[in-house]
């Protein structure tokens, strides 16, 4: 019977962890996260020399909160080519950690696909024969 009692309450207390990360789709602008951090957009026009000088890019969600999420699996290239745009960002979203997995990405106005997981792995294929990592096995 405490068995059976302490395997109930074991997975009652399961159900209820909250799941912290979740598929999602979120919408803003690629900006440097230095530009960020101090409440300021990227200069418009400037996206060269902003780029020369950012190491890393996030998604801004909202400039009036400095809601933004980093997107780490995306190359910093990928991001910096989309400076100042609108984009819209498929993928895992942790609101924990202020993070996207993407899976896709979309420019907007008028929507069209920029990058997708699928896309990258197709180029690792026909450059390299593989996938990122080397064939598998």
């Amino acid at each position: 019977m405490k068995k059976l009692f302490k395997s109930t309450i074991i997975g009652l207390l399961f159900l209820l962890v909250p799941v912290f990360a979740m598929a999602a789709s979120v919408t803003g602008s690629i900006q440097g996260f230095n530009c960020v951090t101090q409440g300021k957009v990227c200069p418009i026009g400037k996206e060269d020399p902003v780029a020369a000088a950012e190491n890393v890019f996030v998604l801004l969600v909202d400039a009036a909160t400095g809601d933004y999420y980093f997107i780490p699996n995306v190359d910093r290239a990928v991001l910096a080519r989309h400076l100042n745009t609108m984009v819209k960002v498929e993928g895992t979203v942790d609101k924990k950690m202020k993070t996207i997995k993407a899976t896709d990405i979309f420019r907007t106005n008028p929507e069209k696909k920029a990058w997708s997981t699928s896309m990258q792995d197709e180029i690792y294929k026909d450059l390299w024969g593989s996938g990122p990592g080397g064939p598998k096995k």
